[in-house]
């Protein structure tokens, strides 16, 4: 399976649906007007800063609020490679399974990593590593099903070629 690697865009508790996708650009499902609007609301310079391959990093509760689909799909479209969390919404992760972007739960990671860091990501051991701070967190590794998913790009994917 695949690793991520890149620098690392930092936020806090509590990242909704609604930060991540504002709800006025819920008119369009087209990924590449949606990552265009990425963040804006939480992080205006966060479009024009995110680089493919970066990766996010927040504390609890990432991707609460609505159930929207929009949120991961923007969070992809926009070149991130990993989110890495404390805890996620149980929507939000579901969702970002199904469309195959990698989120990991690692509590230490989430609080050891700061804004900038340069940060990898074994997914198969869930091995994350701070390049920047010399420091490696144990978060959870993928199990192979859904390793399977995020190779195929997701869920549609997985299922379209089986």
């Amino acid at each position: 399976m695949k690793s991520a690697h890149g620098r690392v865009h930092k936020y806090g508790d509590n990242v909704d649906t609604d930060v991540i996708i504002p709800a006025r650009y819920l008119n369009t499902s087209d990924p590449k007007e949606l990552a265009e609007h990425c963040m804006e609301d939480i992080d205006k310079e966060f479009v024009s800063k995110a680089k493919e391959g970066d990766l996010i990093v927040a504390d609890k509760n990432f991707g609460c609020g609505s159930s929207r689909e929009h949120a991961p799909i923007a969070i992809k479209a926009s070149g991130i490679s990993c989110v890495i969390a404390e805890t996620f919404a149980r929507i939000f992760y579901r969702n970002s399974i199904n469309i195959g972007l990698p989120i990991i739960e690692c509590k230490e990671a989430a609080a050891g990593i700061s804004d900038g860091d340069e940060v990898s990501v074994d997914f198969d051991t869930g091995i994350i590593t701070n390049h920047t701070k010399g420091q490696t967190y144990q978060g959870q590794a993928f199990p192979e099903f859904m390793q399977r998913i995020i190779d195929s790009e997701g869920l549609v994917n997985y299922i379209n070629s089986r």
